[in-house]
């Protein structure tokens, strides 16, 4: 009678430890992972003016996740297999969510923020000390307090972003070899690669929600229910506005908790799918004799690591390939990481909505490309040569594409003293001097000339303060102030000016929508390219050195690009700031305003250079894949061939012979 209660406990077990609850629990891991990494991106601008740190700095913030991640990928690839690989995934998770909400933790020790302004939320006593006095001494400039001094402390506090971030990469580490590691190892032969596109699947869409989900707390001031947003003189398009950056991190820290949970529950290891129904004793033995067996090869693999490592240095094709991934990773993750910020700056728009439109117009196409990608490749079967043929030709139309960027540009804000003279000609100037920012109609007025405060006045033109526009008289509060009387200001008889920069116009607007269609082209004919390039790397290196060599390439991916790529480019971008924002202290913050046209130059120029070396190694990949006259076919025998005569060159580059150990493991296949 105890038997079918035994019986059924068992199958209850069994049920919870199938490879589908792993499959679930290691999605959402994804989802969560790419949902962290996505809005940390998107937020980048709104950190820079929250702690009032230049382009340089943040760029430095998001090459930490880098860091932390390559700090313990060595260790998990290696001892990961040996331990519990779902306890290592959920704990990964949960760090991660600590890393985030150390992330949002500053906003709780800095206090509010305060805006570089020179008008007072109330329109009484002393309000009109910044409109144009003609009888205002010099003494008016600020002078720094010392306990202002002792705040500035707080800047620091940024320094909670990296360490966070840093966190955050730390505990990616083991979700992705650990989770496809688990699932190559008990999951069906047939069932890996749906799996595997399931995951691929999750990682797109947690981008897309983080998207979303940046596009809502950037349009929520940073210190909302602690202020009276009536009484603010800035809007989302404002340079200094700082949006809501630490409610989504909280949300991302609370995702990634609750994504850990399950694995906690999961077992060290699963019978194999096809063993799930017949699994009685005799079944459980072969699956100890797999896993032993298993523990050998990884033996025989790791006594060979240096051999491994100078045989995929003495193949020519997988160097070049490495090289070539490198460039383009340089190129992509500046455009990426930046590329709010340029919209922002080339055609007016507010975080909120560049971010947004990010995410409407560049992850459809590329999941749909992904999509028809690996349909096609598995259709038309094809070769490495041609493989790498269609993803070259493929690249090299996107990049053309690109071009067509240079044409959807935008001028700079018009702003008197920084690109336009205060003459109604508007007269273009490169470049910031701080001299040309006084003129006669604002010279009796003895304006402060750091603070950026800007007015948009009836000539459509900006001027950086209600003071050096010379206006003498204000109506209204907050944001609907209105400034009249104002001396620099001649136009149709009118002489009054508004809060804000002026708008860029309906011209500006309709380039932004030929960038996004030029966007989504080039996303979806790059996209279909990934797939028939990272053949090429799988086909390239022998089937016994592929573990290695995956690893190899990810790591030299984000030595020489991604870590460094954002802190560079970040320094180039800050050489084109035309007036930078000001600390209490009068050191200088984050840059208010840039000048557009060398932003551009910057922005598009470099990462289309990076993207152009790259075909050079590419070309010479074509050429060595050509000369070694690979096969068409692709079927097993002849793909182990085509994998030999392409590392013909490595034996005269190795000074020993391997091992017979080492040549019993040639047969050894590592799948990804």
């Amino acid at each position: 009678m105890g038997e079918p209660g035994k019986r059924f406990a068992t199958h209850g077990v069994t049920c919870f430890s199938k490879m589908k609850m792993f499959l679930l629990a290691l999605t959402m891991a994804y989802i969560a992972k790419a949902l962290s990494g996505t809005y940390m991106i998107s937020m980048l601008t709104q950190i820079e003016r929250q702690f009032n740190i230049p382009a340089s700095v943040v760029g430095f913030i998001n090459g930490s996740f880098e860091t932390g991640n390559l700090l313990l990928i060595v260790f998990v690839s290696y001892f990961g297999s040996k331990l519990h690989r779902p306890i290592m995934i959920g704990a990964g998770c949960a760090v991660m969510g600590l890393g985030c909400f150390l992330i949002s933790l500053p906003h709780f020790l800095m206090g509010r923020y305060e805006y570089e302004k020179t008008i007072l939320p109330s329109s009484n006593l002393s309000s009109n000390s910044f409109l144009c006095l003609g009888n205002r001494s010099q003494t008016l400039m600020p002078t720094p307090d010392p306990g202002d001094c002792e705040k500035e402390i707080k800047s620091l506090m940024w320094i909670y972003v990296l360490v966070g971030n840093f966190i955050r990469g730390i505990g990616e580490t083991p979700i992705v070899p650990l989770g496809i590691s688990y699932i190559e190892d008990f999951a069906k032969s047939e069932n890996s690669p749906l799996y595997i596109g399931i995951l691929e699947a999750g990682k797109i869409f947690g981008p897309l929600i983080g998207l979303l989900l940046a596009s809502f707390c950037a349009n929520i001031y940073v210190d909302t229910g602690s202020v009276n947003t009536d009484d603010l003189t800035i809007t989302p398009t404002d340079t200094r506005w700082v949006g809501a950056w630490w409610v989504g991190f909280l949300i991302c820290a609370g995702v990634n908790v609750l994504t850990s949970i399950p694995f906690f529950f999961l077992p060290k290891m699963l019978p194999k799918e096809r063993l799930e129904d017949n699994a009685d004793v005799t079944n459980s033995n072969k699956e100890e004799k797999h896993q032993g067996k298993a523990k050998k090869e990884k033996r025989g693999i790791t006594k060979d690591f240096l051999p491994f490592m100078k045989s995929l240095f003495c193949n020519p094709i997988y160097v070049l390939f490495v090289l070539v991934s490198v460039l383009q990773v340089n190129s992509f993750t500046t455009t990426f990481v930046f590329l709010p910020k340029y919209l922002e700056q080339q055609y007016g728009k507010s975080t909120a909505e560049v971010v947004f439109l990010i995410g409407i117009y560049n992850l459809p196409p590329v999941i749909i490309g992904y999509l028809i990608g690996g349909l096609v490749m598995k259709k038309f079967k094809f070769t490495v040569k041609k493989a790498a043929c269609v993803a070259f030709c493929l690249s090299l139309t996107e990049w053309l594409l690109f071009f067509l960027n240079f044409l959807w540009t935008c001028d700079n804000f018009p702003v008197a003293g920084l690109t336009t003279s205060y003459e109604h000609e508007r007269i273009q100037q490169p470049l910031y001097v701080e001299n040309k920012i006084l003129a006669n109609c604002n010279t009796r007025c003895n304006c402060l000339t750091k603070t950026w405060d800007p007015v948009c006045g009836d000539n459509g033109i900006a001027y950086m303060s209600a003071c050096l526009a010379g206006c003498e008289k204000s109506v209204g509060m907050g944001i609907n102030m209105v400034f009249q009387n104002c001396s620099c200001i001649q136009f149709s008889g009118n002489s009054s000016a508004v809060l804000g920069l002026c708008n860029k116009g309906p011209d500006c607007t309709i380039k932004l929508q030929y960038f996004f269609i030029t966007v989504v082209i080039g996303s979806f004919i790059y996209s279909l390219a990934a797939i028939p390039g990272y053949m090429v790397l799988l086909r390239c290196i022998k089937s016994e050195e592929k573990s290695l060599g995956v690893g190899l390439h990810a790591f030299f991916a984000r030595v020489f690009a991604g870590i460094p790529a954002p802190i560079y480019f970040g320094a180039l971008i800050d050489r084109t700031c035309l007036h930078w924002g000001n600390q209490k202290c009068g050191k200088r913050g984050a840059c208010r305003m840039y000048d557009i046209n060398n932003f551009r130059s910057i922005f598009l120029g470099l990462s289309t250079a990076l993207r152009g070396s790259s075909f050079l190694p590419a070309i010479c990949i074509l050429i060595l894949l050509r000369k070694f006259q690979l096969p068409k076919e692709t079927d097993s025998s002849q793909t182990e061939f085509a994998e030999m005569k392409l590392t013909e060159k490595e034996s005269e580059c190795m000074d020993e012979h391997r091992s017979p150990e080492s040549e019993n493991n040639r047969e050894l296949k590592t799948r990804l």
